[in-house]
């Protein structure tokens, strides 16, 4: 055993000692990051890091030529004799003489349009020589924080994990993965194993550096990672770049590289600046240093999004491949300045790979077993490209003190400054924390459930509620009491829960309730609290409707195969109607401005119920179906990330029985599809259908007819794919069959951003359309057109939409306004 441990620990260290590995600085002894290097003859390397250190891992002794290249420096093609290891290899790059000597430039064409015309033609080309590969991919990500806020709406912010110094600056984010990817074209599949994964001070070691979520395609018409920006060489690049040709120069080959300048058209478009380097005849990517903003991508906490490319020609294929990328980031959001680099390394290609049927499967991420538990002497001989000090540090800091936040007496002490009470926390609540334990109490407070209807008046609630973390896999139990009370109608209503969930693998959970509730006679809620609670208060608007429901339930639901999940519920409830008791506002009562009854069937009428008081049972069995999902599977967990090329399918089969009036029992289906669709350039598609039908027609309690939902709202907080913008809530409902369908384009600049003057607004257009088929009732039809990313800057949160409405032979319309944060 002892001689296997030697010789273990032997071949370790000569993995290590066998190296290439030094400085790279420029004329000046500035340390160069992100350079690449690579053995001639071959596309297998490394890159530096931002101290200008590489390490090359490397075995063979003797004579050989060693690549540096970066764009914006001469290539370098270093001979060296290697009589043992490590090599020290220090060099020092002078900075490329780009120039437009002895390129014909005529006055009619743009050499530089030229170019990128021949680059676009050559797209599919260029991509089929590497339509099939597997590789290796190294990924490094890390994250500082500059003068970080010590507290975050009243709430402590911490050290961020110890990575603050006393200026509360510092690392927050440290990771590092390396794994074996797998690439095809046609029809498109990728797939992921990662080897080893690193976060420091996680135990876990989980990243989230994945390799096809990190891959910016140029080559594609647009780039999904950066919010679908339009790629410089996009099949219609030229309705949104300029390009220039700054010069020529020659690579390590005698390859002729062009370098061309991309120049917006509008500056605000989703576009980006900077350079791009296309290979003459060749017409391919040589490399890429391009940037873009918050304002160009439509994510306002986004200062600057840099990306830098470097590809590499292989002999083998006769074409360029990508060897490294990187991504710099500076963002600023709520007094918060995260920033950045993502670094990329791919190695080791290999373009003949032997796939089969079974190669590619919705599964597209894996970890091997343990590859979250390596360790350091395993990292440093893997590791492509070296750590800095200042990572160096990071991790040595974060593992030493990642015991000790472990510690019962840490958790303790840091939960007893969490734990304190405050003056305000009977209004707006209080949670005490065991974190050793992993459990905590929870009081709701005074505010978080306040509102206002015509039916109890000004109401709130107090709750308090219990959560015990069982182990770090997803399993879990919960329970809790909560009591409401109206002021007007001066009636306590008490419900409790519990709730328990096994994994986070199939994510199996269990919620039982009961209790006395009010709930809206349409039980898809169109009518948000907080909507009503304003409206009602200061225009007298009471829109929602409600009536009361003792009940007890129990419901389930797991995914239980890959992209099938299973959702059923049983409840028995005694439903009762309710009143108006109040008639408070904020204004007085004048003309027009009166509420209305609690009866959703005739507004008028104060005096009669909607429905005879009932007790009933109801059981749903449903299923959503995620066609081709796609997932990530983690060491304890499951992540799926759907399938756009595919819809969402959900069926639900309700049954209501147990009814004394034999009348009010039923059995109804219903459907929903709905999917968003990524146009590219051109936008995005949505659309969302819903249909059902009950299996005999009868005289039903209203709350069970199957119904739209409405909007009165010029300023909804609703989804608007999942209502109509300007119909009367409780105006549709059936008992027998309906369908409905909605269905919007976002244009985003496609259409504005080429009308002169208007596109340096930089709004975005949207069109849409909706429509309601019931039984016995005639179509009810809405259109509408509007803008969206209204704003200043790039802080631009603002939709409107006008819509016209039609239903039997009667037009109306009128505006909305909406605000999308991001």
């Amino acid at each position: 055993m002892q001689k296997i441990t030697f010789l273990l620990l032997l071949f370790i260290s000569s993995s290590i000692l066998a190296q290439i590995k030094g400085r790279i600085t420029d004329k000046n002894g500035v340390p160069l990051s992100f350079v690449s290097v690579y053995l001639d003859k071959t596309i297998t390397g490394t890159t530096s890091n931002e101290n200008g250190d590489y390490v090359l891992n490397f075995t063979k002794k003797g004579n050989h030529i060693i690549i540096f290249q970066i764009l914006g420096y001469q290539t370098l093609k270093k001979k060296i004799n290697i009589k043992s290891f490590p090599f020290q290899l220090n060099v020092s790059l002078a900075e490329e003489s780009v120039a437009l000597k002895g390129i014909s430039i005529s006055s009619k064409d743009n050499p530089a349009n030229k170019i990128i015309r021949n680059t676009i033609a050559n797209k599919s080309k260029n991509t089929d020589k590497y339509a099939n590969y597997t590789a290796k991919f190294y990924s490094r990500g890390l994250t500082r924080i500059k003068d970080a806020p010590e507290s975050f709406f009243g709430q402590k912010t911490g050290d961020f994990g110890g990575g603050l110094d006393s200026t509360r600056s510092g690392i927050i984010y440290l990771s590092e993965t390396v794994s074996q990817i797998k690439f095809q074209k046609k029809p498109k599949k990728f797939q992921e194993n990662i080897i080893a994964s690193k976060v420091s001070g996680e135990d876990n070691g989980v990243s989230f550096n994945r390799a096809e979520s990190s891959n910016v395609n140029l080559y594609d018409n647009s780039i999904a990672v950066f919010n679908d920006l339009v790629s410089p060489i996009s099949s219609n690049a030229f309705s949104y770049y300029k390009y220039k040709l700054i010069g020529a120069f020659y690579d390590k080959n005698g390859k002729l590289i062009n370098k061309i300048k991309l120049i917006p058209k509008r500056k605000n478009d989703r576009v980006f600046n900077g350079f791009i380097y296309i290979v003459e005849d060749d017409w391919a990517l040589y490399g890429a240093d391009i940037s873009t903003t918050g304002k160009q991508i439509d994510l306002p906490i986004v200062n600057s999004l840099k990306l830098k490319q470097s590809y590499n020609y292989s002999e083998e294929i006769k074409g360029w491949v990508l060897i490294s990328q990187s991504i710099d980031f500076d963002l600023s959001i709520f007094g918060f300045k995260p920033s950045g680099k993502f670094s990329y390394v791919y190695s080791d290609y290999n373009f003949k790979p032997e796939f089969t049927k079974k190669t590619f499967t919705n599964e597209v991420l894996t970890f091997q077993k343990e590859a979250t538990k390596k360790d350091t002497t395993y990292w440093n001989r893997l590791r492509p490209v070296p750590l800095t000090l200042e990572e160096v540090k990071d991790y040595k800091n974060k593992d030493s003190i990642k015991v000790l936040r472990k510690s019962k007496k840490y958790l303790d002490s840091v939960n007893k400054k969490q734990n304190k009470f405050e003056v305000l926390s009977p209004i707006t609540g209080y949670t005490y924390k065991n974190s050793f334990k992993k459990w905590s109490f929870n009081y709701s407070g005074l505010i978080s459930d306040l509102g206002f209807n015509t039916v109890q008046g000004f109401n709130t609630s107090l709750g308090f509620s219990y959560f015990k973390e069982q182990n770090e896999n997803g399993k879990w139990w919960s329970a809790g009491v909560k009591a409401n009370y109206g002021f007007s109608d001066d009636r306590v209503r008490p419900t409790f829960f519990f709730s328990k969930k096994w994994n986070n693998l199939t994510r199996p959970r269990m919620y039982i309730s009961g209790g006395v509730t009010t709930a809206q006679f349409n039980d898809r809620e169109p009518i948000m609290k907080i909507n009503n609670t304003i409206s009602s208060l200061i225009y007298r608007h009471n829109y929602i409707k409600i009536y009361e429901k003792s009940f007890a339930k129990i419901s389930y639901t797991e995914e239980v195969k890959n992209g099938i999940y299973l959702l059923s519920s049983l409840e028995y409830a005694k439903r009762k109607p309710l009143f108006n008791t109040t008639n408070y506002a904020f204004i007085k009562e004048e003309g027009n401005d009166q509420y209305k009854s609690n009866n959703p069937l005739d507004i008028a009428d104060f005096e009669n119920a909607p429905f005879t008081e009932h007790n009933i049972a109801t059981l749903k069995v449903g299923g959503t179906f995620v066609f081709g999902q796609k997932y990530l599977s983690y060491p304890d967990s499951k992540f799926n990330i759907g399938n756009e090329k595919l819809p969402l399918l959900n069926v639900t089969y309700t049954k209501r029985f147990g009814a004394s009036n034999k009348e009010l029992n039923s059995d109804v289906f219903t459907t929903n599809i709905r999917q968003n669709i990524n146009a590219g350039n051109l936008g995005k598609l949505s659309y969302n259908l819903r249909g059902g039908m009950f299996l005999k027609k009868k005289n039903i309690a209203f709350m069970d007819n199957l119904q739209t939902n409405g909007n009165l709202l010029t300023f909804p907080f609703d989804n608007e794919l999942n209502s109509f913008n300007i119909l009367e809530y409780y105006k549709f409902f059936t008992n027998d069959k309906y369908a409905e369908a909605h269905i919007e384009h976002n244009f985003k600049g496609a259409v504005l951003g080429k009308i002169p003057l208007i596109n340096k607004l930089n709004f975005h257009l949207i069109g849409g359309a909706k429509t309601l088929l019931m039984a016995e009732r005639n179509p009810y039809t809405e259109y509408s057109i509007g803008l969206d990313n209204i704003g200043f800057g790039k802080w631009r949160f603002l939709r409107v939409d006008y819509i016209k409405s039609f239903y039997g032979g009667v037009e109306n319309n009128g505006l909305l306004f909406r605000v999308s944060l991001f």
